[in-house]
């Protein structure tokens, strides 16, 4: 992780890496911040596991900040942890700062989420396809 610019845990995977119990959204910002600095890296440790919730924050140059997230009723969520890292990278190779890559990436699965693709039987994929063509192929100005 030391190489990485920003890693991506969700609760499960914070609390094996911070050593901590994740319960309450200050146990989230405390596990975020023990494990960028542990890690000399960014950490958005994502919220999608809370029973409330699917709100992230990030902790990055010594900050937290929040990003608020909808749950959508959607059984089709495999894959949504890879997809926004995956997301987040892009947007930071399109030149966008890690707060608006994180921005734009949890704006993705939400949408993707909210196109409810329904492929076969158990929890499916999301709609990777819905914007192809809209805003999230484009670049930064």
């Amino acid at each position: 992780m030391p190489l990485a610019a920003v890693a991506t845990p969700n609760i499960p995977e914070a609390e094996i890496l911070s050593g901590m119990t994740i319960r309450t959204r200050e146990d989230m910002e405390s596990a975020a911040k023990k494990i960028a600095e542990e890690n000399s890296c960014a950490v958005l440790l994502k919220g999608g596991h809370s029973l409330s919730d699917a709100d992230d924050v990030l902790y990055s140059n010594g900050a937290a900040k929040w990003f608020k997230g909808k749950r959508i009723d959607n059984p089709n969520t495999h894959g949504t942890g890879c997809t926004l890292s995956s997301a987040i990278a892009a947007n930071l190779a399109k030149g966008f700062s890690l707060e608006e890559a994180v921005e734009r990436a949890k704006e993705y699965i939400s949408e993707a989420l909210a196109a409810m693709l329904n492929l076969g039987k158990g929890s499916g994929p999301m709609n990777h396809a819905f914007g192809l063509a809209g805003k999230f192929s484009e670049e930064k100005n």
